[in-house]
């Protein structure tokens, strides 16, 4: 096998035709492509995509993509779609078809089916002139000068320009609905992505131990405390358990490089004062920022002055927010 004498400039020959490419296709952005948005929008179905061959990868993930923005979609393979999946679509539906010629032969079968389903039809294709074209209700005009590929015929740039024109369709459709961040975490609750939108400090605060000394406690005490509970820290609180301040690690040492004697310390006399707090409801995330933000590695929980426990930063690590 020969190896291309420079296969970096190959490389960069690539990506500069495709995004190009896709350079070139904002331009095509118009009055159809509104009225596709509109259409979609107002549709009290699911939007099925389709396509053949590459183009049937791409419409599985433009489908994964609407699902996963608030737009209900389906997938349907072109292919199939002939041979019963039909059976999936409902008159209310929308299709959306991706072609690069809108005429290869399964596309062509296709359309009358899909007319005789009741269904409105957008043809995402990149050559208007062609069945699909002329026979959609709405087309996106995924016109491209030529493909990647040095023989102009593997599906490379083509692909690229619809995956990227489906990407411009969802997040329309997002922003069009309203869809916030905490409509995404309903979507994807799993994973580290999931846990920085829905994870809360109520859930993880009761997990851990929660250290408190009063303010005339000893050093003794103290210690043993936070040894103990294990989080580094202790809160402070007075005789009506109201939250004071807190002692941590750091705390301890600088009282040790003091002239005072460790018997006659007190919490009080060693305490930061008005100590950095978060509600039981606040995101994970929120927590995390203070704790960057004041270079702390843990935070006290509490609603007013009254303490209801710590998150620890180990906390946001084994949950996978950082």
């Amino acid at each position: 096998m020969n190896l291309v004498k420079n296969i970096r400039e190959t490389a960069k020959n690539v990506l500069l035709n495709e995004a190009k490419a896709i350079e070139q296709m904002s331009h095509l952005i118009d009055q159809e492509f509104e009225s596709t948005v509109s259409a979609i929008l107002e549709c009290k179905g699911r939007v099925v995509v389709s396509g053949i061959g590459k183009s049937a990868i791409v419409a599985s993930k433009i489908t994964a993509t609407l699902n996963s923005t608030g737009t209900p979609s389906m997938y349907m393979h072109a292919a199939d779609a002939i041979h019963g999946d039909l059976g999936m679509l409902r008159k209310e539906d929308i299709v959306l078809l991706l072609s690069k010629s809108g005429n290869t032969p399964e596309i062509k079968v296709l359309i009358p089916l899909i007319r005789r389903a009741g269904c409105k039809l957008i043809g995402m294709v990149s050559s208007t002139d062609s069945d699909l074209g002329r026979q959609a209700d709405y087309v996106l005009n995924a016109t491209i000068e030529e493909e990647a590929c040095p023989l102009n015929l593997a599906p490379t740039t083509s692909t690229t320009v619809h995956m990227a024109l489906g990407d411009a369709l969802a997040v329309c459709l997002l922003e069009s609905r309203g869809f916030t961040s905490e409509d995404f975490a309903k979507f994807h609750p799993g994973g580290s992505l999931g846990k920085q939108l829905y994870l809360k400090v109520s859930d993880i605060y009761p997990n851990n131990q929660c250290p408190v000394v009063l303010i005339d406690a000893s050093i003794e005490e103290i210690i043993l405390e936070m040894t103990t509970k294990r989080l580094g820290a202790t809160a402070v609180v007075d005789e009506k358990q109201k939250l004071k301040g807190i002692i941590t690690d750091g705390d301890l040492r600088r009282m040790l490089n003091t002239k005072n004697a460790p018997g006659k310390v007190t919490a009080e006399s060693i305490m930061s004062a008005n100590p950095r707090t978060v509600d039981k409801e606040c995101f994970a995330t929120q927590a995390l920022a203070i704790m960057q933000q004041n270079n702390i590695t843990q935070v006290i929980v509490a609603e007013k002055d009254n303490i209801l426990g710590f998150v620890h930063l180990h906390d946001l690590l084994k949950e996978g927010i950082i």
